[in-house]
């Protein structure tokens, strides 16, 4: 047993600032700036944003067949309009400019320029005009387009046809798709993630059901489709490398998500081997084929014994030949980190292959959903053990931040403690060299719907433009921005009081009464 440093941390907010944080002790620091040259910036997904679905000569994906089952997200809310985002670029990335962006990560919808997901089928123009017209509009503007090729939107025909990451085939047409990407649009965007959090994509949708395609246990297997897009990623980049980085020079990374985890009993070899065997299952799945060619030796082991108990010939687990094991290692030149948690399925399956369990500790303050906790030192530990084991790749943070539930006021208190982390882990020489804020707005949650925000910017649900209106947390990120890091208390506490004047005097017109999605900027006194 052990517990699990569960967190998407996304952005969150607070006061004063933590410079060390070590076996969960605090050493409170009053000011620190970050190196010069690290990117500030946020994010966003094409499903989750820009909805229509079916506009334009776009093709459905499977989260469009996903979220039209009743059932499947929470009110059976979809992305069928999502935030229009698809209609307000322009609006938007003027937002992007208030905050002081260095960069904006995007995703751009495979289904929108492929409506099959097959070239050779079908592409469309106008799907392509808008993301050459978000690119250079955010050029125009110096905001750096960070572009994620797959963030979960798979074109529901080649799920349908093929059964989507179950199958080979699906690996060579997203090559396909991310070539033409290359082809269009790599003159301007010299940052590509493969994939944003495959573990969520295989898991969430090839093991629990939770997530499109909503496959469970039986039905398909989420080691295969991991393993068919650990070979995507590697073709993409090799493809990249060949064909395109001597003229563009750019990268091509992927974005790996995972929480950390600590043993229950520091002084139990017990307990330490389970904390070992719950990163190498998760960052391990992903990150040790890419860094050093294979599967880690415990995932082997663990999945071969559960394969064996289940009465299989073989392991769930695939293997990779030698050829292959020589084609994935080193093939990537950045690593993005998200930090994500999700629940645990008590069935054979990818979750119960590492015979642990996870828990909790309540001390860890939980903003609200279950899946979501806030503990900023494990997010060091993370980043230390990346550099120990992989050889200090470069990293973009992806994605950090806090929800805010719908009708809640009292979200934050904890954002100054992330970017205290990033200084510290910066000091400890791992290097990351970008920051990104989840999210620029409120957006469709997935299977959540629109019950979690976790914007910088409000969207007035029931107003039928969908205003945008700045929350404290957007002022308070654009000063931080703007210095670097944070001045002395002083200048800090006047940052916490001048986004709490603005947010206020600008909503008072509102019906929340007590300004609520202002008060994600809630003071903390320590």
């Amino acid at each position: 047993c052990f517990h699990v440093f569960k967190g998407l941390i996304k952005w969150i907010n607070l006061v004063f600032l933590y410079n060390t944080i070590l076996q969960g002790n605090v050493e409170i620091m009053t000011h620190f700036f970050l190196p010069s040259g690290l990117l500030w910036g946020v994010g966003s997904s094409a499903y989750q944003t820009e909805g229509a679905w079916d506009k334009d000569g776009k093709g459905p994906s499977i989260w469009d067949a996903f979220t039209h089952k009743k059932g499947k997200v929470f009110r059976s809310e979809t992305g069928d309009s999502a935030r229009n985002g698809y209609y307000k670029v322009k609006d938007d990335i003027q937002l992007l400019k208030e905050l002081k962006a260095n960069h904006y990560l995007l995703s751009i919808s495979w289904p929108r320029i492929m409506p099959t997901g097959i070239k050779t089928e079908q592409v469309n123009e106008k799907g392509i005009q808008f993301y050459n017209d978000t690119i250079n509009s955010l050029l125009e503007n110096n905001i750096i387009p960070i572009v994620s090729l797959y963030h979960w939107d798979l074109p529901q025909v080649l799920q349908e046809t093929y059964g989507g990451w179950q199958n080979i085939s699906t690996m060579n047409y997203f090559n396909d798709y991310a070539n033409l990407c290359f082809e269009k649009f790599g003159d301007r965007v010299k940052h590509w993630i493969t994939f944003s959090d495959p573990w969520a994509v295989d898991v969430k949708g090839y093991d629990t059901g939770e997530h499109a395609p909503g496959l469970k246990p039986g039905e398909c297997s989420a080691y295969k489709a991991a393993h068919h897009i650990i070979k995507a990623h590697a073709k993409v980049w090799h493809s990249y490398n060949d064909t395109w980085h001597s003229e563009q020079q750019g990268m091509v990374g992927i974005s790996l998500t995972r929480s950390w985890g600590e043993p229950i009993d520091p002084h139990s070899q017990t307990d330490k081997a389970a904390a070992e065997r719950y990163i190498r299952f998760h960052l391990g799945w992903f990150a040790n084929p890419i860094y050093k060619g294979d599967y880690p030796e415990v995932m082997k082991n663990y999945v071969g014994k559960k394969s064996a108990q289940q009465g299989l010939g073989t392991s769930r687990l695939p293997t990779f030949s030698v050829q292959e094991k020589t084609y994935i290692k080193g093939i990537l030149d950045f690593l993005g980190i998200p930090i994500l948690l999700f629940p645990f399925l008590q069935v054979p399956s990818y979750n119960t292959d590492y015979d642990l369990a996870e828990l909790v500790d309540p001390k860890w303050p939980a903003p609200g959903p279950k899946w979501l906790y806030s503990v900023p030192w494990g997010f060091r530990r993370l980043l230390n053990f990346i550099k120990t084991q992989y050889g200090n790749p470069l990293i973009y943070v992806t994605e950090n931040g806090v929800n805010q539930i719908l009708g809640m006021t009292n979200i934050g208190n904890k954002f100054n403690r992330i970017i205290s982390i990033l200084f510290t882990a910066l000091n400890d020489g791992v290097n990351v060299k970008g920051y990104t804020a989840w999210s620029l707005l409120d957006k469709f949650e997935w299977n959540e719907g629109f019950s979690e925000r976790f914007g910088f910017y409000h969207i007035d649900f029931k107003t039928k433009n969908e205003p945008r209106h700045p929350k404290a947390s957007a002022d308070y990120y654009k000063k931080i921005i703007s210095a670097n890091g944070f001045p002395n208390p002083r200048e800090v506490d006047n940052w916490y009081r001048e986004a709490m004047d603005s947010c206020s005097t600008t909503h008072q017109h509102l019906a929340t009464g007590n300004c609520a999605f202002c008060s994600v900027l809630e003071k903390h006194i320590i």
